[in-house]
């Protein structure tokens, strides 16, 4: 039992379990996705692997694979491989570090930056195909609750 569960909310999860939040948000997480897998190559090119990571890049550039890894929610081999496939396609750069020499940074190429505003279109296609049935505020609400409940989830100290 984690030290945040009492006994009593513990029982009520085990008696229904499709009603917990885990439960629910994985859910979600697979009925999302199951779309975005053929949205994403369809409208980029990209597998949906692909296009997260370069929207990871676009948006936070110039980042390491580290901090790719740790934006994009991979592990550091996910990411590197991420990053490779991206560098292949020339959709990404890949730069010795100038304060490091044994790591590097990416940022987008001039092709990866087309690529990157039509994935972000899609993003916000999907993200308002999801969020649709609620209304401004519910949205509002629901946004605010999901920030609280990953800093409360997020261990003491870390930023992202």
């Amino acid at each position: 039992m984690s030290p945040r569960a009492t006994p009593a909310t513990a029982a009520k999860a085990t008696d229904a379990l499709d009603r917990t939040l885990t439960y629910r948000l994985h859910l979600l997480h697979k009925l999302t996705d199951a779309d975005s897998q053929g949205a994403y190559p369809e409208h980029t090119g990209l597998s949906l692997s692909d296009g997260r990571c370069l929207a990871t890049i676009g948006n936070f550039e110039p980042l390491s694979v580290k901090d790719l890894a740790a934006q994009a929610n991979l592990n550091k081999g996910q990411a590197s491989r991420a990053a490779q496939a991206l560098v292949d396609q020339g959709l990404v750069c890949k730069e010795d570090r100038p304060d490091d020499g044994r790591g590097v940074v990416l940022s987008l190429t001039p092709a990866g930056r087309k690529l990157f505003k039509r994935t972000m279109q899609l993003i916000a296609q999907r993200n308002n195909d999801i969020f649709g049935c609620l209304n401004a505020k519910e949205q509002a609400t629901l946004s605010g609750l999901f920030d609280r409940l990953i800093a409360h989830a997020r261990p003491q100290g870390q930023a992202n």
